[in-house]
């Protein structure tokens, strides 16, 4: 897919988001979610912040520099992060959030639209190829969303916009161990996923020591830990299969775990 095919359907995740969080009341915004001491107001204002830094760092590489160098200073403390990303959006009211996000949203639109094939973006770690770093905005957004309607009870119908999920989770299996201190196993796993179209997608055929198969949005949920493996019906065959989907990270940032396995189990 090109770049503007992924910046496409970025706006449609994002959009989908959206149609979750236009009506809530001020009561529902400052609901509770799965992320501890973050309410649903908390998780549109974490993708607000970064929308807008991540359009600083297409439009204005040096202006984005200068900013992760202020950020990074204060990475050692947690609430200081915060207080910094979150904190006066969390002034504002839900709708005032609610606009600045659609704000925010729109100026990625605009600085994405900008990027060549072959470009690379700076972002808070590595640069990135313009692909991966519209694919990580499109992740966020579906990863926060779930948060957000795991906490609602609402309904936000799978679309096939999962493939881009499903690809980084594949793609940082290494990345999971490594950012846990840990050796990366020998051996590949395959990967065969049902689409929400019905459409198979496979990753790995033909030289995998295990396998894991099951829906696309198990196997997303899973990577970006909003399940456990023991929580899905995601199958796995071999123990070089388990291990890694119960390491699982695809978002960066330092190691972190999901929920404990039956938080989720009759959902």
């Amino acid at each position: 897919m090109t770049v503007q095919g992924i910046l496409d359907d970025l706006i449609a995740e994002q959009q989908a988001l959206d149609d979750v969080v236009a009506s809530l009341s001020e009561e529902q915004w400052a609901e509770p979610t799965p992320s501890p001491g973050w309410t649903i107001a908390d998780q549109i204002a974490h993708l607000t912040y970064f929308d807008a830094t991540a359009a600083l760092a297409i439009r204005d590489t040096a202006a984005f520099i200068e900013h992760r160098a202020h950020l990074v200073e204060l990475m050692a403390d947690p609430q200081a992060v915060e207080a910094e990303t979150m904190g006066p959006l969390r002034a504002l009211t839900g709708e005032g959030l609610l606009s600045e996000w659609r704000a925010n949203r729109r100026a990625l639109e605009s600085a994405g639209r900008s990027l060549a094939e072959d470009a690379r973006v700076e972002w808070y770690g590595p640069s990135m190829g313009a692909k991966s770093f519209l694919t990580a905005r499109l992740m966020e957004a579906w990863a926060h969303g779930q948060d957000v309607v795991d906490t609602m009870g609402a309904a936000r119908p799978a679309s096939d916009r999962l493939r881009h999920i499903a690809q980084l989770g594949v793609i940082t299996r290494g990345w999971s161990y490594i950012n846990r201190g840990l050796d990366v196993p020998a051996g590949n796993v395959s990967v065969t996923l049902t689409a929400p179209s019905g459409e198979t997608w496979e990753w790995n055929q033909g030289d995998a020591e295990a396998s894991v198969s099951g829906t696309a949005e198990d196997f997303c949920l899973v990577v970006t830990q909003r399940r456990h493996l023991d929580d899905t019906r995601l199958v796995t065959d071999g123990e070089l299969a388990r291990d890694w989907l119960l390491q699982a990270q695809a978002f960066a940032g330092g190691a972190t775990d999901g929920p404990a396995a039956g938080t989720w189990k009759d959902n």
